[in-house]
């Protein structure tokens, strides 16, 4: 609910009912900012999936605070700098204005950068990780705030690529800090176009779906 309501984020990962099935990285990023706060500079590294048949808690471990499981399992890794913020208004804008940006990686900012690489995930077993996410903000805002992608990065090394999502951070059309989203693929292929545009029009049609549902 939270992948597909908050997010607009439609990956099949997050279907409860799926094999791989997995909590969005988003709603971990959200949990964490609502639980520890806002910092001036923050970087959120996940570092297992975490599925339905975990318990989790944040612990404090001196500039870190860690996503754990009972057993000491870390599964995501936040480690913060800087002056902080309790405000319940700064911790929401900020999630809110993330969440959208992130949201819209597939298709409208992954699929550039695969056709300008020549390179495209399996059509059928689309392998998309979220890695890590960082940003670092001048001052802390109440007002609207938005994201503004300054253009992507991909490296590929084979079957695999690193891919970097800078943004620059937004109150009022001035820009108040910055950051960037990295994410790892895997199975690359070469690209083709009409296959890209068959998983394209998958995905909106699955999207199309659950708004005209909801």
């Amino acid at each position: 609910m939270f992948a597909k309501g908050e997010a607009g984020d439609f990956n099949p990962i997050h279907d409860i009912d799926v094999r791989r099935f997995c909590v969005p990285g988003d709603l971990l990023f959200s949990v964490a900012l609502h639980n520890v706060g806002v910092y001036q500079s923050m970087r959120f590294e996940f570092m297992q999936l975490v599925t339905d048949a975990h318990e989790l808690e944040i612990v404090q471990d001196g500039e870190k605070f860690l996503l754990q499981d009972t057993s000491g399992r870390i599964y995501l890794q936040v480690i913060v700098a800087g002056k902080k913020s309790a405000d319940a208004d700064v911790i929401s804008e900020l999630s809110r204005a993330y969440i959208e940006f992130s949201g819209v990686t597939f298709p409208y900012l992954l699929v550039d950068l695969l056709r300008d690489n020549e390179v495209m995930i399996n059509p059928t077993r689309p392998v998309v990780m979220y890695k890590s996410m960082a940003f670092t903000l001048e001052r802390f805002e109440t007002e609207k705030l938005s994201l503004d992608y300054s253009g992507g990065s991909l490296i590929a090394d084979g079957k695999k690529a690193k891919v970097d999502l800078p943004f620059g951070i937004l109150s009022g059309g001035e820009r108040i800090g910055h950051g960037s989203k990295e994410m790892l693929l895997g199975g690359l292929r070469p690209y083709n176009e009409e296959l890209m545009d068959t998983l394209v029009e998958d995905y909106n049609a699955i999207k199309e779906k659950y708004i005209v549902g909801s």
